[in-house]
């Protein structure tokens, strides 16, 4: 199978990964300095795709680092679970090593180990514990007791993290966390996950255990010089071409969204024989809509007529002074305590941001379909 001359939806890396310098060096200078890390972006901004180049410059006999995907984790319980048979599987490289290690650093709880047909990558754990129990500050010592064992530091990333948010009694849980790990000589942490808004809450909130917890890197978005020179050299690298003033196009019609700039860019190389024509821009641009347009629907069709007509507002250049009788009884927006309800509502969705106090929304090609939708 031939490599795919642009990737999107999914983690990208080698010759797929693009620019991000600049925060490549200060979150690899982060994990050889032991500070702990909190990446925050609005989804496919690339936040995986970095952490885990940086996760591969890192590793060395000096410095192992762990990753784990939370995602499907609905409890602490099942939080313990994926911590430890990360941290057991990725700092061990025998599988003797790790059943000692599990002997000896979780001896009072005596986990279940399930094998698989490749026991160093294929195998479960499950700790068989009340996760309100004392013993679950042994599951949250044991990369420290790891590192102080090999001689070493360790960086543990943990994607997804904004799930502990879901978790019954979730406040509860932050803190035993931020207790122990705040303790800790040979170990830090890089966090960060897809819904910012929620990211946002866990870190930035005063009232929160993780407030201030560690660097807080924000992702910004990557220039349009340096995507035009990577679509270019991509199409180069296949055999085609496409002039600077149309890669500019790609990224401008995008708003410079990574995964999009990815995914146009892969469509208008399909519609392309030799060199790319303002023709094929086109019919890509209308791929990407109608490919995307299942998604948009399932995502609008529970909202509200205030919900819709909230986002037709911002469609229309509001991005503030909702609350105005003006905007109120354009928009119908209802009451000024029914717009802040429409407004967390829509955030929740993640269907709009709110910045400086300014709301918009976004996701770029969704902005223009929602615009043909509502007859705009």
């Amino acid at each position: 199978m031939e490599n795919k001359p642009f990737i999107f939806g999914v983690a990208t890396s080698g010759d797929n990964f693009t620019d991000r310098e600049k925060e490549t060096g200060h979150l690899l200078l982060n994990f050889q300095y032991g500070v702990n890390t909190v990446l925050i972006s609005p989804r496919r901004w690339g936040k995986t795709s970095l952490v885990q180049k940086v996760c591969r410059l890192a590793q060395s006999d000096k410095l192992k680092v762990v990753y784990l995907d939370i995602f499907s984790c609905r409890s602490d319980k099942d939080f313990y679970d994926a911590f430890a048979a990360a941290v057991l599987k990725q700092t061990s490289s025998k599988l003797d090593e790790w059943l000692e290690n599990t002997k000896l650093f979780l001896s009072r709880i005596s986990p279940k180990i399930s094998m698989g047909t490749d026991p160093m990558t294929d195998f479960s754990i499950s700790l068989e514990m009340n996760p309100r129990s004392d013993d679950v500050d042994e599951i949250l010592q044991l990369p420290e007791k790891i590192a102080q064992k090999k001689g070493c530091n360790i960086v543990v990333c943990i994607d997804e993290f904004q799930q502990i948010a879901e978790f019954k009694d979730s406040k509860t849980f932050q803190k035993r966390l931020r207790t122990v790990w705040q303790l800790q000589k040979s170990v830090s942490y890089c966090l960060f996950g897809s819904k910012k808004h929620l990211m946002n809450e866990l870190f930035e909130k005063k009232s929160l255990p993780f407030y201030k917890f560690g660097d807080a890197i924000h992702l910004p978005k990557i220039g349009t010089s340096d995507w035009v020179d990577y679509i270019c050299g991509r199409f180069e690298a296949t055999g085609k071409q496409i002039s600077r003033k149309l890669a500019e196009r790609i990224c401008q019609k995008v708003d410079n969204h990574s995964s999009y700039v990815q995914q146009l860019a892969w469509l208008v190389w399909i519609h392309t024989d030799g060199t790319a024509t303002e023709q094929n821009f086109e019919a890509a641009y209308q791929d990407i809509i109608d490919q995307n347009t299942p998604l948009f629907e399932k995502q609008t069709e529970s909202l509200t007529t205030y919900q819709m007509n909230f986002l037709r507002a911002v469609i229309d250049g509001v991005h503030s002074e909702f609350t105005t009788q003006e905007v109120l009884q354009k928009y119908q927006l209802g009451s000024s305590a029914n717009v802040s309800i429409v407004k967390r509502a829509l955030v929740k969705k993640e269907l709009i941001e709110v910045e400086k106090r300014q709301v918009f929304i976004p996701d770029p090609v969704m902005k223009v379909w929602l615009k043909k939708e509502l007859g705009m």
